[in-house]
């Protein structure tokens, strides 16, 4: 199969859904379409609430593209690419509908990010989360923000500086970033199902004040986040981030 980002609208409840054959990971183009997605089903009138999900069983999302990493030359090109993320995490902080994510496997890096710049976070306990940035040159400067505001920041650290270990969905449910966790995945689309059609007959107004209320204090992230994507970008130029990229691409 090839790459795709796609939605659908039943009854109120928007579904947007992604795919890549490299584990759900995420080159630009992903990005981009992704937060089209974001921002068009948040526009739409007939969308009461927005499902995040992604294809497949093993990963939810391995986050940055590592072919993609390891193809750029110049800060313009790290900074385009890590704004990527910056953009999405900004359309679902933004967007006046609740954001429920789907996690059905592994969260890496970005993937982790967008679990956490969701309102309402469903897994299964096979769900596990790592943030690698460090382990291959970088920092999750970008996702860092969403990730510490669901979190904690002695989370967050944890996370950040152990780069190489994961750390289980039952530790990420008793930090927040997960709500509810279940042992199956037509179990947890069963709960999905429920709250979406219980959110998608509430009142809409109220729902889009809760959000506001809810993100207040996040509206400086359009700059900080741009601002995080930089650091990236200068980082991934580095000799120590391509070897370690190589490295890693290797052992994959």
């Amino acid at each position: 199969m090839e790459a795709f980002v796609r939605s659908e609208i039943t009854k109120g409840v928007g579904t947007i859904t992604f795919f890549h054959p490299q584990s759900n990971s995420m080159p630009g183009t992903q990005l981009r379409n992704l937060t089209a997605e974001v921002e068009k089903l948040g526009k739409d009138d007939s969308v009461k609430v927005i499902v995040l999900k992604s294809e497949g069983e093993k990963a939810f999302c391995a986050g940055a593209s590592f072919d993609e990493l390891i193809s750029i030359k110049d800060l313009e090109t790290g900074l385009k690419f890590f704004s990527g993320f910056a953009s999405v995490i900004n359309a679902m902080r933004k967007a006046p509908k609740f954001v429920i994510a789907r996690v059905q496997g592994k969260a890496v890096g970005g993937g982790v990010g967008i679990a956490s710049a969701a309102d309402y976070t469903f897994a299964v306990e096979g769900a596990s989360v790592k943030l690698s940035e460090l382990a291959v040159g970088i920092g999750p400067f970008v996702v860092g923000p969403a990730v510490e505001r669901k979190v904690g920041t002695s989370a967050f650290c944890q996370l950040t500086i152990n780069a190489t270990e994961w750390q289980s969905a039952q530790w990420a449910r008793e930090k927040g970033l997960y709500a509810e966790l279940f042992s199956s995945v037509e179990e947890m689309d069963n709960g999905i199902t429920s709250l979406a059609g219980k959110l998608s007959g509430s009142n809409p107004e109220a729902m889009a004040m809760l959000k506001k209320v809810m993100w207040q204090g996040t509206e400086h992230w359009d700059e900080l986040l741009i601002e995080r994507a930089g650091m990236s970008g200068k980082l991934v130029l580095s000799d120590f981030t391509v070897n370690a990229i190589n490295k890693f691409k290797q052992k994959a």
